[in-house]
């Protein structure tokens, strides 16, 4: 029998029909009482584990390589947790003529989050861009969001954002960055391990997110805040995101072009700085709004599957460019990303 693949016309990325349908999931049968407890429990042992295997998971070797790249890396990182921020700041003003107020927060924290790994280097690999600058960046920018992210939080989400706290700082440090630094430390013997298990547990990547959402949105619904969400303010808030996107894809294109990069760190700077890693940013949600996450992370999901299909497009149109045929990066590292289409969907 030949393995059933998803239709190559469909737009919709499969990873986020699952979401949804988790989210309906959660809308039909949210988890009450006895099970709400399991589920949270459930949920937190998952989110841990999440974390110790990116921790074991990224090489340290190759993230001190690709510092040769920094100029590359710290555009990057200025591009996820400089201008991003600043933009949802802006957003401010919106509220209450386009967005209401968690909603904006939503968005707000959607800027804080950390930019992909995967699916910024099959694009980058797609559009024959610089991949291994790619790799680095996406990595780093992982690590730094584990810091950076709840702190940015914190400073800009503290006072207003209901459910969150300073103990939500803790719980990172507890919940995510020590799990992340146990995986670090015992790479050096699980390291072959997690690489040559690398599907399967892959699949336990998606079912620990998969987890993740149907516990936060299991909350909303016995909260009751899903009356706040009306279709015109769903609207809105994908206008809004519409714009932000164009407008982050054409800053890190032409900015790059302004810094003097070359066309291949062009493509890997713009598919890198220009979006946001889904699972980074649902666990960690999840740990800093608690009961309100739901609402927190439905602009996220929102701009994960705008981000994949308007990427998607960039990167084969990149790849017709006259130029691509002359500037192509390392063909094998190209073929080693774009043989892990798998990968690309979550991150």
């Amino acid at each position: 029998m030949k393995r059933l693949r998803w239709p190559t016309w469909m737009p919709i990325d499969p990873y986020i029909v699952l979401l949804l349908g988790t989210v309906g999931l959660a809308a039909l049968l949210p988890a009450r009482g006895t099970a709400a407890d399991v589920s949270s429990g459930a949920s937190t042992a998952a989110i841990g584990f999440l974390f110790f295997l990116y921790g074991a998971r990224l090489s340290t070797r190759e993230a001190l390589d690709g510092l040769k790249h920094w100029r590359l890396h710290v555009t990057v990182l200025t591009c996820t947790f400089v201008v991003f921020p600043v933009f949802g700041l802006a957003a401010r003003g919106l509220v209450p003529v386009l967005l209401t107020q968690p909603l904006y927060q939503g968005l707000l924290f959607l800027t804080l989050v950390p930019s992909t790994i995967q699916s910024s280097i099959a694009f980058t690999s797609i559009a024959r861009g610089n991949v291994p600058a790619a790799i680095c960046a996406g990595s780093f920018s992982s690590l730094a969001g584990i810091v950076l992210t709840p702190l940015l939080a914190a400073g800009l989400l503290g006072g207003e954002a209901v459910g969150f706290s300073a103990d939500s700082v803790v719980k990172i440090v507890l919940q995510l960055l020590a799990p992340f630094l146990a995986g670090q430390l015992l790479r050096r013997w699980i390291g072959g391990f997690v690489t040559r298990h690398k599907k399967v547990l892959g699949l336990v990547d998606r079912g620990s997110i998969l987890l993740v959402v149907y516990t936060a949105f299991s909350e909303g619904m016995n909260q009751g805040i899903w009356h706040q969400v009306s279709p015109v303010r769903l609207a809105g808030l994908l206008g809004v995101e519409a714009v932000l996107l164009a407008v982050m894809l054409a800053l890190t294109w032409y900015g790059a072009k302004a810094l003097g990069f070359g066309r291949e760190d062009r493509i890997a700077i713009q598919f890198a700085g220009s979006k946001k890693s889904l699972a980074s940013g649902l666990p960690m949600a999840s740990v800093l709004f608690g009961s309100h996450a739901s609402l927190a992370v439905l602009p996220l999901m929102l701009f994960h599957q705008m981000q994949l299909m308007v990427c998607a497009v960039i990167a084969k149109r990149r790849a017709r460019d006259p130029e691509a045929a002359t500037d192509a990066p390392d063909a094998s590292a190209a073929h080693a990303v774009q043989g892990q289409p798998q990968d690309r969907v979550l991150r």
